[in-house]
C-alpha cells in the first residue's frame, strides 16, 4: 500500500514445511519493504517465533511477495486449491463473494473484533459481516514544503483558489513542481479520489457500486485541467506520466511545493531535515459552507481462508497478531497507522506526535470501494485510464464516461 516492496519473494518458515492436523499455518503476505535491512522477514520472523513458543507443536510458515506480484500469486493458489491459511494483501472481497473466507466473528474474540477502526471495519465487511480484516492503514494529507512557500510568499491554502494561487507563487519563484499531480497509473486512483472527496464526489455511489462519471467527478477534473495543467503549474511531466514514487522522489530533492502524501513520505522529509506542513486537503470553493469533507484513507487487509481443520489454529494466530505491540510494532516499522483503536491510542500517546493528524483524518476517512468484488479490476481501469482526465485535448466528462463503461462491464463479470 504506503511502502512499495521491491524484493523478489521469498518463504521464511517456523518449523517445517507442509500442512495437516490443524498445527501448521501458512500465511502469504505483501512485502513491505524495499532491501533486505527493511523487508518484513525481520517482523514476520520475530513473530512467529514468539507465537509457535506460546504455542507448542505448531508451525507457521511465511511466504512474502512484491505488492506487484501478491494479488496474482495468491489468487493462483486459490485457484490451484492451495490457499494459504491467512493472507495479507490489497483486496479481499472477491474472496468473500466466492464463501472462501471466515467472517471474522469466527476467528475473533469479541473484544478483537469491535476493536478496529469503524471506517475500516466497514470497509472490510460485505453485508454487514466484517471478512477483511485491517492491518496497517494510512490516511493522506496535503504536504508543503515550508522553504519554498516562506521563498515565494505562498500561502498554506484551505480552499482549491488558495491553491491555484499558492502554485502561481511558487511556479514566480522557480518551483519546479508547484503541484505534484501523479496521475500515472502506480496510484492514480488514490490521487484522483483525494480531489474527488475534496468535491463533495468519489467512486462509489450512494446506494452501492460505482458513480466514476457522476457531475461532482466531471466538475473536478475540469479544475484541475483548467486551473492547475494548462498553466503549467503541475510540473514538466505530463500528470498522466507522473508516478506517485517519481513524485515523492521529487518532493524529497525539494522540487515540489505540494502534494498529497501519507505518514512514511514526512518521516523521510523530516530525516532529510526538511521542512513540511501539512494540512487537510483543500476543498472545493462550492463547498466552503462547513459540511464535512472525507480525507482519503487506504488500508491493507488480512483474511483468512476456509480449509478444514486450520480455524481454531487461524483464530490463536490472528488474535496475537491483532495485539497492541505486536501490531504497532509493524505499523511503527513502516511508519503507517495501525488499525485498531487501543494500538491507535498507544500510538498516539507514545509515538511521533506528527502522527496524530494522520490518525484524526483516518478516524473520518473513506476509503476505496473495497468491499465489492469487482474493486481488483476496477482500481485497474481507473489507474490506467484516470489521467488522461487532464490530458490537453481532453474531455473530462467523456473521459470518466468511457472509464464508466469499461468499469460497467467489468462489473458484470461473474
Amino acid at each position: 500500500m504506503a511502502a512499495l516492496g521491491l524484493l523478489g519473494s521469498f518463504v521464511t518458515a517456523c518449523g517445517s514445511s507442509g500442512s495437516g492436523g490443524g498445527t501448521t499455518l501458512r500465511l502469504v503476505a505483501a512485502e513491505y519493504g524495499n532491501s533486505p535491512a527493511t523487508s518484513s522477514k525481520v517482523y514476520w520472523d520475530r513473530l512467529t517465533t514468539a507465537f509457535t513458543a506460546a504455542h507448542p507443536g505448531t508451525k507457521i510458515e511465511v511466504t512474502l511477495y512484491p505488492w506487484a506480484d501478491v494479488d496474482r500469486e495468491v489468487t493462483r493458489l486459490v485457484e490451484e486449491g492451495n490457499a494459504p491459511d491467512v493472507a495479507l494483501m490489497g483486496a479481499y472481497s472477491d474472496f468473500a463473494a466466492q464463501g472462501r473466507l471466515y467472517p471474522a466473528s469466527e476467528l475473533l474474540s469479541v473484544r478483537a473484533e469491535a476493536n478496529f477502526l469503524p471506517p475500516l471495519a466497514e470497509a472490510g465487511s460485505v453485508d454487514n459481516t466484517l471478512y477483511g480484516l485491517p492491518f496497517v492503514a494510512s490516511s493522506r494529507l496535503l504536504f508543503y514544503n515550508e522553504e519554498l512557500f516562506d521563498e515565494s510568499g505562498a500561502e498554506p491554502p484551505k480552499t482549491w483558489s488558495d491553491l491555484e494561487e499558492a502554485a502561481k507563487a511558487l511556479k514566480e519563484e522557480g518551483v519546479l513542481y508547484p503541484y505534484a499531480l501523479p496521475l500515472g497509473p502506480e496510484e492514480a486512483h488514490a490521487e484522483a479520489l483525494i480531489w474527488e472527496l475534496s468535491n463533495g464526489g468519489g467512486y462509489a455511489g450512494a446506494s452501492g457500486g460505482y458513480d466514476i462519471a457522476s457531475e461532482r467527478n466531471a466538475q473536478t477534473f475540469r479544475w484541475i485541467k483548467k486551473s492547475l495543467v494548462e498553466p503549467g503549474l503541475t510540473g514538466p511531466v505530463p500528470p498522466a506520466d507522473l508516478n506517485r514514487q517519481d513524485a515523492f522522489a521529487a518532493f524529497l530533492r525539494g522540487e515540489v511545493g505540494m502534494l498529497n502524501g501519507y505518514p512514511s513520505l514526512l518521516h523521510e522529509a523530516r530525516t532529510k531535515g526538511m521542512k513540511v506542513g501539512t494540512l487537510t486537503m483543500p476543498v472545493s470553493d462550492t463547498l466552503t459552507d462547513g459540511r464535512p469533507i472525507s480525507s482519503a484513507g487506504v488500508a491493507d487487509w488480512m483474511m483468512a481462508f476456509k480449509r478444514d481443520g486450520n480455524r481454531e489454529l487461524v483464530g490463536s494466530f490472528l488474535e496475537f497478531v491483532y495485539e497492541d505491540k505486536n501490531l504497532s510494532a509493524f505499523a511503527d516499522r513502516y511508519h503507517l497507522l495501525p488499525s485498531t483503536v487501543s494500538a491507535s491510542q498507544a500510538s498516539k500517546d507514545a509515538a511521533d506526535p506528527s502522527n496524530e493528524q494522520f490518525m484524526e483524518a483516518l478516524s473520518g476517512a473513506e476509503l476505496y470501494p473495497v468491499n465489492e468484488p469487482s474493486w481488483l479490476q476496477v482500481s485497474d481501469t481507473i489507474k490506467r485510464n484516470i489521467g488522461k482526465a487532464v490530458a490537453p485535448s481532453a474531455d473530462p466528462k467523456a473521459v470518466l464516461e468511457g472509464i464508466a463503461d469499461e468499469v460497467q462491464e467489468v462489473a458484470k463479470q461473474p
